[in-house]
């Protein structure tokens, strides 16, 4: 049939209804690459699937639930770590035998208070943060759970911090490092640990797909460049072992060989 047939409501219907299609098809396939992955307690706590997760996998120590529900009432609360992945790398760290950790941003030691809970008594996290606003809401779970003298707080920029550790002579002796932190320093921090952690310690590095955007890093988007860059090094990087996870807003884990 010749479109001069079609009448032209018809035809213009037509359009409309194809236009729409499209425009929803391109928008579902945006917005399904952004809410994908999610936090628990953020686009995540509408999800049944991960609130069955949640429901049939936490064991949360009682103090830890705490301070959970106490940075819940913090506007900022989405910088906390899921606490499904928390518990994820307390185990691991747990597993491979953990006595010194590093952690390369605390907000309100969440995550800080779960990893000193599996050291040993003798065992050290040295937690690197610049906002003492929000540590000190972490401070009193932490003594109220008994391991604030684990915990080693230094308040100033992590790569000094790190600096300061690799000047003292403690290359190669940490277990575990997680970073969550600024991301346009999200290399540097890697370098760092990776020369403080010994051969078989584990970097856990979060945000690493960042709520989808490293799909298509817009190039005026430094953090977002800064974590596809150091995504596509890790790829290429023969002195670790390599796996990305699809927990919280994307994890990285990389094991020195």
């Amino acid at each position: 049939m010749s479109f001069r047939h079609i009448p032209k409501e018809a035809l213009a219907g037509s359009v409309t209804l194809g236009l729409f299609f499209v425009a929803g098809y391109f928008f579902g396939k945006k917005k399904s690459s952004r809410m994908s992955i999610s936090k628990s307690h953020g686009e995540g706590k509408d999800d049944p699937l991960l609130q069955y997760v949640l429901k049939h996998s936490m064991r949360e120590h009682p103090v830890l639930k705490q301070l959970r529900l106490k940075s819940m009432e913090d506007s900022g609360n989405i910088m906390m770590v899921a606490c499904e992945q928390s518990q994820f790398m307390a185990n691991l760290a747990k597993l491979i035998g953990a006595k010194k950790a590093l952690e390369i941003g605390v907000y309100t030691g969440y995550n800080t208070l779960n990893i000193a809970l599996i050291l040993p008594d003798d065992g050290v996290l040295v937690a690197c943060d610049i906002m003492e606003e929000y540590t000190n809401i972490g401070k009193p779970f932490w003594k109220e759970a008994g391991v604030e003298k684990k915990i080693d707080l230094r308040i100033q920029p992590a790569l000094k911090t790190l600096d300061d550790l690799l000047a003292v002579g403690e290359a190669e002796t940490f277990d575990f490092a997680f970073i969550d932190a600024d991301k346009v320093n999200y290399d540097n921090y890697y370098e760092k640990c990776l020369q403080l952690l010994r051969k078989g310690g584990i970097i856990a590095i979060d945000n690493v797909l960042w709520g989808g955007k490293v799909l298509n890093p817009s190039p005026g988007d430094a953090d977002t460049v800064a974590i596809d860059k150091l995504n596509k090094k890790l790829h290429r990087d023969f002195r670790v072992s390599l796996s990305m996870l699809t927990v919280g807003d994307g994890l990285t884990l990389a094991i020195k060989l």
